[in-house]
């Protein structure tokens, strides 16, 4: 996939934006006390498909929220239409995948810690 074209950009800006918006205010209806924030929108080439990535904090089962957003999608959707319809031409078919970047730099962090703390990181330059 080449680099996304300047309208791309824009217009997951502008879903990104509104649909974390969207995401405060239904999000306690959907999955309670939960904290869910976009953290990236990747637009296809022809503007018809949004790839919404999510982070989420403070659940245990972080695939349960996803099921629950994806399980609300036309409530979500009706919300998003609602602030971007005069934005733009379509509306995009949109998808929900998780962000676990977050969780992965964690992880990592918390690796090199215990080799540090066990001298097994070698000399530092």
């Amino acid at each position: 996939m080449g680099k996304e074209s300047k309208r791309q950009l824009q217009t997951g800006e502008l879903i990104k934006r509104n649909f974390g918006q969207v995401l405060q205010q239904e999000g306690s209806y959907i999955f309670g006390g939960v904290l869910v924030t976009v953290t990236n929108v990747k637009m296809s080439p022809d503007l018809g498909i949004a790839k919404i990535y999510v982070s989420v904090f403070n659940a245990d089962d972080k695939e349960e929220v996803l099921l629950k957003l994806r399980k609300n999608m036309w409530r979500l959707k009706t919300g998003l239409v609602q602030r971007i319809k005069r934005h733009v031409r379509r509306i995009p078919h949109l998808d929900i995948y998780l962000d676990d970047t977050l969780d992965e730099m964690w992880h990592l962090n918390t690796v090199f810690d215990r080799l540090r703390d066990t001298n097994q990181m070698g000399e530092e330059e």
